[in-house]
């Protein structure tokens, strides 16, 4: 199987990928703050700006097929989590989470998301085919977000 399913899950504490926009300073603090709190309910959180992955590098060794590297070590990390959480905010979703989460849901993992921001892209609601994937599951707020995963997986974190 390509990735875990639901009925995978071990005991231990449920692994999460955390998937959103890491390009400015203001992505990457949301995205630690978030990825604390549910550390903090009990979850492991595999955030991927944490992997150390200097992109800048990769460009310059790898010129026009720096997306070989990149790519392959996303999924290795997608592979290794329970469930993938999408960080929704902004005026429309970041275009990785969203190859993230279509690779995610295609494979069968339960995925949430994750939205403080009020603004939406379709007719006052978010897009249908992200929320769709989601399977209409969107927090907003990490308590929330713990309760609905650990009520989808039976899991009981935090």
């Amino acid at each position: 199987m390509f990735f875990k399913s639901a009925g995978d899950v071990p005991e231990m504490a449920t692994k999460i990928y955390l998937a959103g926009p890491l390009f400015c300073e203001a992505e990457l603090d949301f995205n630690e703050k978030l990825a604390g709190r549910l550390r903090g309910h009990g979850f492991e959180v595999l955030l991927p700006q944490e992997l150390g992955i200097d992109v800048r590098s990769i460009i310059a060794a790898y010129d026009n097929d720096a997306y070989v590297p990149i790519f392959e070590s996303d999924l290795d990390a997608l592979k290794s989590c329970d469930v993938l959480v999408m960080v929704m905010d902004g005026r429309v979703p970041d275009e990785g989470a969203c190859v993230e989460l279509g690779i995610a849901f295609g494979a069968g993992m339960e995925c949430f998301g994750f939205k403080t921001d009020i603004r939406t892209s379709e007719y006052g609601t978010d897009n249908f085919m992200i929320t769709g994937a989601l399977k209409g599951r969107v927090a907003n707020d990490a308590e929330s977000l713990r309760d609905m995963i650990n009520s989808v997986i039976g899991t009981s974190n935090g």
